[in-house]
C-alpha cells in the first residue's frame, strides 16, 4: 500500500515536472539595422517582468527560454532608438527585430538613444567596446579615422610613443595582443610603420577589447583580444560612403546580391601624399604610401543557415631612389557557416587563412629579403542556450603555422649573392574550450570555464646542439652573457614533433549586484601564448620575427587576477568604473647585450627566458547623454621585468631585480569629448598625458683610442620626458544633407594643438667639436591641421 502511494507520488511529481517543463517556452531570433539588415552585435534584450535578459552574438541572434505568460521586450543599442515590444509566449516563437538609427535624433538638444551605460548584472569586467559612430568623432594625426589610436584613449591601454605602432595593455608588449579580423589573425596592424591602423573604419561593424576576464574561447596571447567584426554588407539598396583626406581617401561599396537574403561589401583606402614626390625633381624617385581592401559576401541560404566570405587585403610600399624597397602586409580570408541546429543551439564553423608578408629589395647590394608567417586555422563554436539562466559556450579549434624567418636571394644573376635560407619552422596548435553563464541569483551572476591548449613545435632541416643544452653562457670575469658555439646539430624531418606543450587555462568572473545601479566584479584568467615576437624595440617593426616555442624558448603562462566596482547614477546619465588588477607572466623573453636579431638562424644564443608582472588601478568616468558626452581614464600601474641569473654564480639582467619593463607608464590620463552644438556643428577634444617611455641612457664615457665611448648603466633606469598632446576638431554637416540622397560633411581637426614636441626617442652622439657625447632628441609631430570630406550616398 504505501508502494502504491510511494508509486502515485512519484507519478504526481513527474507529471507535475513535465507540465512545468512545457510551459517554458523559447523566444529566439536576430536583431539588425532596418536600413540595411546588418546584423547588430551586443543588443540588450530585456525583460522587467522577470528582471532577466540577453544579449545578442557576434552574429546577431539571441535565444531566451522563459516560463509561458505576457512580457514586455526592452531592446536598446547605443547609437539606436530604443524599442519596446509586447510578446505572448505561448509556443516556441522566432520573431526577429528591426532597430532603427538614432542619427535622426541628434539634432535634438538632449541625446537620449546612444547612451552606453554599464551593464552592472553581466559577469563581464575589463572589457571596453567601442562604436564606429564615437571613434569617427575623435580628431586624429592628419584628420584620418584610426580604430587603434580611439583605444589608446581607454584605461589601460598606452601606447609605446609618439608615431610608434602597436598598443600595450596593462603593462604587456605590444606582442601580447591577439587582434582578430573577422577571426582572422591580424600580425601587423599598423600602415606607415606605425602612423595608421590597418582598419578601415567604413568597413567595420564592432569592436571590443578584453583587458582581463577573457573568454575560454580565446586564446593564444597573454594580455588582450582585440575582437573586431566587419559589416555584412547592405542587402536591401545599393549604398556608398567614403571620404577625402589629405593623404588618403577610401570608398566602401555595399548592396544586395538578392534583396533581403545575399549582400556584398568591398572597401578601398589609399594614401597619395608619394605623388606629390614626383612632382619634385630631388623626391621623384622616392615613394611611401599604402593600400588596403575589405570585401565580404553574405548569403542567407534559409531560416537556419548563413554563409559569410570575407578577406582582407593590406600593402605598405616604401621605396627610395629605386634601389631601396620595402614592402609588407596582411592578407586574410575566412569562410563561415552559420547554422541554427535548434532555436537553443546555435553554430558557427570557420575556415581562416592568415599571411603576414615582409620584403626588402636592395638593389645597391643586389639581393632581395622576402619573410613571413602564415596560419591555416579551423574552428567550430556553438553557443548552447539552455535557459534563461544558464548558457553554455564550447568549441574546438587547431591552428597550423608556417615560419619564414628569411630568405635571401640575389636581385639578378650577377650581383654575385647566393641564395640563402633561413631554416623554416613550423608548429600545430589546437585547443578545446567550454565556458558556461550561469544567473545564480537575482543578484549573483558568474562566467566560468575551462581551455585546453597543445601546441607541437615540428622539424626543421638543422636543430644546434649545445653541450649541458645551454646556447648562452655567462662570461664571470667580464659579468656579460655571450652565445655559445653549437657542438653538433641534429636533422629533423618537418612534420617531426621536436618538442611539445598542453597546459589548462581555466578562467573565471562574478558580478554581485549590490542594488539596480551598482555592482562590484571579480576576475581571473590564465593565457599562454606560445609565439615570441622576437624584437629589441619598445613597439612592433615590419621586420620582426615570429617565432614557435621550443625546447629553448618557452611558452609564456599569464595569470591574471582584477578587482572592480561599477555603477550608473543619476539616472543613469554618468557611469563609473573602478578596477585593480595584478598580472604575472611566466617565460618572458628578454636579450642579452648585443643582440642581434635580424637574419639570425639561431635566435636561442641571444634570449633569456625570465618573468614579467605589472599591476594597476583603473578609473573611467563617462557621460553616457546630453549635448556633452565622452569619459576620463586615469591609469595609475607599474609593469616590471625580471631576468635572473640561471645559478648562483650568475648576475642576470641588472643583477637580477626586478627592472622597468619597456611597456611600464606609471600615470596616463585621458580625456575625450565631443559637444553638439547644432544640427550643423558637433565638436571633439583628446587630451593624453603619460609618463614617458623607459630608456636605458649613457651614465658615463671614457676614451679609447682617441674615441669618446659612451658607457650604460642598469637596464631601463631611465625615462624619455612626458608625453601629452591636446587634439581638437570640428564638423560642419550642411543643412542641404536632409534634402538629397548625397550627404556629405566636412571635418576640420588640429592634431597637438599647442605643438607639444614629444620626443620619440633620444640618442647620442660626439659632438665633433667637444668631443663629448651630447643628447639629440627626435621628434615626429607638432602641431598638424588637416581637412577631410565625408559623403554617402
Amino acid at each position: 500500500m504505501i508502494s502504491k502511494k510511494i508509486s502515485l507520488l512519484f507519478l504526481l511529481l513527474l507529471c507535475s515536472f513535465s507540465l512545468t517543463a512545457q510551459e517554458r517556452f523559447t523566444l529566439s531570433g536576430t536583431v539588425s539595422d532596418s536600413n540595411s539588415n546588418e546584423t547588430l552585435i551586443g543588443v540588450n534584450l530585456y525583460i522587467p517582468e522577470l528582471k532577466t535578459g540577453i544579449t545578442t552574438n557576434e552574429y546577431g541572434f539571441y535565444s531566451i527560454t522563459v516560463p509561458k505568460g505576457s512580457y514586455t521586450i526592452r531592446i536598446s543599442y547605443m547609437g539606436y532608438n530604443s524599442l519596446e515590444e509586447k510578446i505572448q509566449l505561448q509556443q516556441n516563437t522566432k520573431t526577429n527585430f528591426k532597430l532603427y538609427s538614432a542619427e535622426n535624433t541628434l539634432k535634438e538638444v538632449i541625446v537620449t538613444d546612444t547612451k552606453s551605460k554599464i551593464d552592472i548584472r553581466k559577469p563581464e569586467m575589463s572589457v571596453n567596446k567601442l562604436s564606429i559612430s564615437a571613434i569617427k568623432r575623435m580628431p586624429v594625426v592628419l584628420g584620418e579615422v584610426d580604430v587603434l589610436k580611439s583605444i589608446l584613449l581607454l584605461p589601460g591601454v598606452t601606447n609605446a610613443g609618439e608615431g610608434a605602432s602597436g598598443f600595450n595593455v596593462r603593462g604587456g608588449g605590444a606582442d601580447q595582443n591577439l587582434i582578430l579580423l573577422d577571426e582572422a589573425t591580424i600580425f601587423n596592424s599598423s600602415h606607415v610603420f606605425g602612423f595608421f591602423s590597418v582598419f578601415n573604419p567604413d568597413a567595420i561593424k564592432d569592436l571590443k577589447l578584453y583587458k582581463g576576464g577573457i573568454p575560454a574561447r580565446f586564446g593564444g596571447r597573454a594580455s588582450s583580444v582585440l575582437d573586431i567584426y566587419q559589416k555584412d554588407g547592405n542587402s536591401k539598396k545599393f549604398s556608398a560612403n567614403g571620404g577625402i583626406g589629405l593623404i588618403s581617401s577610401r570608398l566602401l561599396l555595399e548592396g544586395p546580391l538578392v534583396k533581403d537574403k545575399g549582400s556584398f561589401l568591398i572597401g578601398g583606402r589609399s594614401s597619395y601624399a608619394h605623388l606629390f614626390l614626383k612632382l619634385s625633381e630631388d623626391q621623384k624617385d622616392n615613394a611611401a604610401y599604402f593600400y588596403d581592401l575589405n570585401t565580404k559576401l553574405s548569403y542567407k541560404i534559409n531560416p537556419n543557415n548563413n554563409l559569410f566570405l570575407s578577406g582582407y587585403f593590406g600593402r605598405d610600399v616604401f621605396s627610395l631612389a629605386n634601389s631601396f624597397t620595402n614592402i609588407y602586409g596582411n592578407s586574410t580570408l575566412n569562410l563561415r557557416w552559420n547554422h541554427l541546429f535548434s532555436n537553443k543551439l546555435f553554430s558557427n564553423l570557420s575556415l581562416i587563412y592568415s599571411d603576414y608578408y615582409y620584403g626588402l629589395d636592395l638593389d645597391f647590394v643586389g639581393f632581395k629579403w622576402d619573410s613571413g608567417i602564415k596560419n591555416y586555422n579551423i574552428k567550430y563554436d556553438f553557443k548552447n542556450y539552455i535557459s534563461d539562466r544558464f548558457k553554455l559556450n564550447y568549441g574546438i579549434n587547431a591552428i597550423y603555422y608556417d615560419f619564414n624567418p628569411g630568405i635571401i636571394k640575389p636581385s639578378d644573376s650577377n650581383s654575385g649573392i647566393n641564395f640563402s635560407q633561413l631554416d623554416k619552422k613550423y608548429a600545430f596548435e589546437p585547443a578545446m574550450y567550454i565556458n558556461a553563464d550561469q544567473e545564480i541569483s537575482s543578484s549573483l551572476s558568474i562566467s566560468y570555464g575551462l581551455r585546453y591548449s597543445l601546441f607541437y613545435r615540428l622539424g626543421q632541416s638543422d636543430l644546434n646542439v649545445y653541450a649541458n643544452n645551454n646556447p648562452v653562457i655567462f662570461n664571470p670575469e667580464l659579468q656579460i652573457y655571450e652565445k655559445a658555439s653549437p657542438i653538433g646539430k641534429t636533422t629533423f624531418d618537418k612534420n617531426k614533433v621536436m618538442k611539445s606543450f598542453n597546459y589548462l587555462e581555466p578562467r573565471f568572473s562574478a558580478a554581485y549586484q549590490l542594488n539596480d545601479n551598482q555592482s562590484v566584479k571579480a576576475s581571473y584568467n590564465r593565457m599562454v601564448q606560445y609565439l615570441q615576437l622576437v624584437s629589441n624595440t619598445s613597439s612592433p617593426t615590419p621586420l620582426d620575427v615570429w617565432t614557435p616555442s621550443d625546447a629553448f624558448i618557452k611558452p609564456q603562462i599569464a595569470d591574471q587576477v582584477a578587482l572592480g566596482y561599477f555603477t550608473n547614477f543619476n539616472n543613469d546619465l554618468y557611469s563609473l568604473e573602478v578596477e585593480t588588477y595584478y598580472k604575472k607572466v611566466q617565460n618572458r623573453i628578454d636579450y642579452i647585450d648585443g643582440a642581434d636579431l635580424i637574419a639570425n638562424n639561431a635566435l636561442e644564443q641571444v634570449i633569456l627566458n625570465g618573468q614579467m608582472r605589472s599591476y594597476g588601478l583603473e578609473i573611467m568616468l563617462k557621460k553616457n547623454e546630453g549635448r556633452l558626452n565622452g569619459w576620463i581614464s586615469y591609469t595609475l600601474s607599474r609593469s616590471e621585468q625580471q631576468t635572473p641569473g640561471r645559478t648562483s654564480s650568475e648576475s642576470g639582467i641588472n643583477d637580477g631585480q626586478w627592472y622597468k619593463s619597456a611597456y611600464d607608464k606609471l600615470h596616463n590620463l585621458a580625456v575625450t569629448s565631443s559637444y553638439l552644438l547644432n544640427e550643423k556643428w558637433s565638436f571633439g577634444a583628446n587630451f593624453t598625458l603619460q609618463s614617458g617611455q623607459p630608456v636605458t641612457y649613457p651614465n658615463g664615457q671614457y676614451q679609447y683610442l682617441g674615441i669618446t665611448i659612451p658607457s650604460y648603466g642598469l637596464r631601463n633606469e631611465n625615462r624619455l620626458p612626458t608625453y601629452h598632446h591636446l587634439d581638437i576638431s570640428a564638423t560642419l554637416t550642411p543643412r542641404k544633407n536632409d534634402n538629397r540622397n548625397w550627404k556629405g560633411e566636412w571635418v576640420f581637426s588640429i592634431y597637438n594643438l599647442y605643438n607639444r614636441k614629444n620626443a620619440a626617442a633620444i640618442n647620442f652622439r660626439q659632438n665633433s667639436e667637444t668631443g663629448n657625447n651630447e643628447a639629440v632628441k627626435t621628434s615626429i609631430f607638432g602641431m598638424v591641421p588637416a581637412v577631410s570630406y565625408n559623403f554617402k550616398f
